[in-house]
């Protein structure tokens, strides 16, 4: 009994922090102490500023050769590659809507990782699960926004209108893809950064997590639940249980133990970013659907990512 409530008051002390914040950035919004305009320009900060300099901080200041792990960077992208294809093969079964099919597809796979993964992950394991987190973000980011924009555009028939060379150069615009760049050679050469620039990244890199999950609570509206439709539900379900059940035992069964195992494990769970909306109303998906399944996947995984963590400490994972 005592290793269970061990077990659960670690999960606690893990998961209440990142959702108690996000659920409190839905309660100012509700009082109009945050309004549209902080969500947006907060979100925009995160997404340019904040974050890149948190994975350029993490990584540069991380041990390379003691963190980077091929093996576990080639099971996330097959297993990715291979759950997007299962879903996408299932999904054209029975959603005969192009825009409904894209969407779903979509929020189906794609994980808010920048945010809500690095927040769990530097919870569970500190700055060595925040570097191993961010070299996992570094893959996912081109790896979601290629796969989004191939669901996106193949069911409408407008996959002809996507350029190939914008579509790499856009990737290759991304701030946290050029923080990554950047810090890599600092890491694997072990070099180390001027005090200035250490002091300064960190506080950048600091304002992140709170921003980014205020801004999360923010974007959040409960009466779409009211609209939410079947294929809501499961694309949910997929998203917060069959893939990570599928994806986690499948690593642990290849070999994959503690730390590593626990951060894939987090990556498979967490809730459908919030950028996919943005790109289902851009390329004429189903936008609706989207913003419903981002809202039930967010506080889904409140449930969801907390039992993961505790079977996880019980199992020794942590």
């Amino acid at each position: 009994m005592e290793l269970y409530l061990e077990a659960l008051g670690f999960t606690a002390n893990i998961v209440v922090p990142i959702f108690f914040i996000v659920f409190l950035g839905y309660q100012l919004r509700r009082l109009n102490i945050i309004d549209a305009g902080f969500v947006n320009v907060s979100s925009k900060l995160v997404f340019t500023v904040t974050l890149p300099a948190l994975v350029f901080m993490s990584i540069a200041q991380m041990d390379f050769h003691a963190v980077f792990n091929p093996s576990q960077l080639g099971y996330v992208i097959l297993g990715t590659l291979f759950t997007y294809a299962i879903i996408w093969w299932l999904a054209a079964r029975w959603i005969k809507d192009p825009a409904d099919l894209g969407a779903f597809i979509q929020g189906s796979f794609r994980s808010n990782y920048g945010i809500i993964g690095l927040a769990v992950s530097f919870n569970l394991f500190g700055q060595s699960g925040l570097a191993q987190a961010s070299l996992l973000l570094a893959l996912v980011i081109p790896l979601y926004n290629l796969l989004a924009i191939l669901c996106l555009t193949i069911p409408l028939r407008r996959s002809q209108s996507v350029s190939l060379f914008s579509t790499i150069l856009e990737v290759a615009k991304n701030p946290l893809i050029i923080a990554v760049i950047l810090a890599l050679p600092i890491s694997y050469f072990g070099l180390h950064l001027p005090d200035v620039v250490s002091t300064t990244g960190r506080y950048f890199a600091n304002l992140t997590l709170p921003l980014a999950l205020l801004a999360i609570g923010g974007t959040l509206n409960m009466k779409s639940l009211r609209d939410s439709s079947k294929q809501a539900f499961w694309a949910t379900s997929t998203k917060l249980i069959l893939l990570p059940l599928l994806l986690t035992l499948g690593a642990w069964f290849v070999g994959f133990r503690g730390q590593e195992l626990t951060i894939m494990m987090v990556l498979f769970a967490c809730p459908t970013a919030a950028a996919s909306f943005v790109m289902a109303k851009t390329m004429g998906a189903n936008a609706e659907l989207t913003a419903n399944i981002i809202l039930t996947t967010t506080l889904g995984s409140v449930f969801t990512l907390s039992l993961a963590i505790y079977s996880a400490t019980l199992l020794g994972w942590v």
